[in-house]
């Protein structure tokens, strides 16, 4: 199998990888700065490695999957204003000559963790990751999830009780939408420090597993997933699991089936690996 390249495009920093498993990968990452600046460190990467044969990207959004549109390959509406209607694939192409397979980083993680990780043998499953935003891609009968655009799941809207939380939320979009409330920018915002930072027993984290389960209720009953599966640096907090498990299980009140939520398998790598992923697969 030949040598292929992948690329994780997170808003915070940039995964790149050559490979064909994620066993085998041989990986580099750098801050997302300016659009010149993070692409040349990509293209310098892989100049500096033997020729791949293809390149997957995972990137953040909103992007244009669209193979048929005149700007496909694009970051389009982003709030990364440097990125914004930015030639995201039609840059790599250029500098590396390579084909190109283009796709959200959360379609690109859900791809990586069906293949290798936690949803090998499904044909139907969530992926959400929570971290500096909130994503959610979807395997729906073997296939990536696309449409008019790509999901945008972690802009959905939840209860918000203005009593008991006052916080307005930081979507700069849509202000209290379920990654305003709970994204790992909300942590700062609304407590005055990181979550990292913050101890077990903080209400933070009961708050964090109520706006999460809200969240993923209302996905599990539209697309009925046999698995979730929930990566990102928020949940580098494990007890948030068995929270948002409980949450989700009161929520859907015995109406309908409780599907496992587990961390991904591939960990920190689930991007990168389903971006190896989506380049094999061209």
């Amino acid at each position: 199998m030949s040598r292929v390249g992948g690329i994780e495009a997170g808003g915070t920093k940039f995964v790149c990888a050559v490979g064909t498993h994620p066993d085998d990968l041989d990986v580099a990452e750098f801050p997302t700065t300016t659009p010149d600046e993070t692409i040349h460190r990509t293209v310098e990467f892989f100049k500096q490695r033997p020729p791949v044969s293809a390149i997957g990207i995972g990137s953040f959004g909103p992007i244009d999957p669209n193979p048929g549109s005149a700007t496909y390959g694009y970051i389009t509406a982003t709030p990364k204003l440097a990125w914004r209607n930015f030639d995201f694939a039609g840059a790599i192409r250029h500098a590396l000559g390579v084909s190109v397979a283009f796709d959200t980083d959360v379609n690109t993680a859900a791809l990586g963790e069906s293949r290798w990780g936690a949803a090998q043998g499904l044909d139907t499953f969530l992926y959400m990751t929570v971290g500096t935003g909130i994503g959610g891609g979807s395997l729906v009968n073997g296939q990536l999830m696309h449409g008019l655009t790509h999901p945008e799941m972690g802009h959905i809207w939840v209860p918000h009780d203005w009593e008991k939380d006052p916080f307005k939320g930081c979507c700069p979009y849509h202000g209290d939408c379920l990654e305003g409330l709970a994204n790992g920018s909300s942590f700062r915002a609304r407590w005055g420090q990181p979550g990292e930072s913050l101890p077990d027993d903080h209400p933070a984290w009961e708050l964090e597993a109520h706006y999460l389960g809200y969240g993923l209720t209302n996905l599990i009953c539209t697309l009925s997933p046999q698995k979730v599966v929930i990566g990102g640096g928020v949940m580098r907090r494990a007890q948030l699991y068995p929270m948002i498990q409980a949450k989700v299980a009161a929520l859907l009140n015995g109406y309908a089936q409780v599907p496992e939520i587990v961390p991904p398998r591939l960990g920190a790598r689930a991007g990168v690996s389903g971006a190896i992923a989506l380049a094999l697969s061209l």
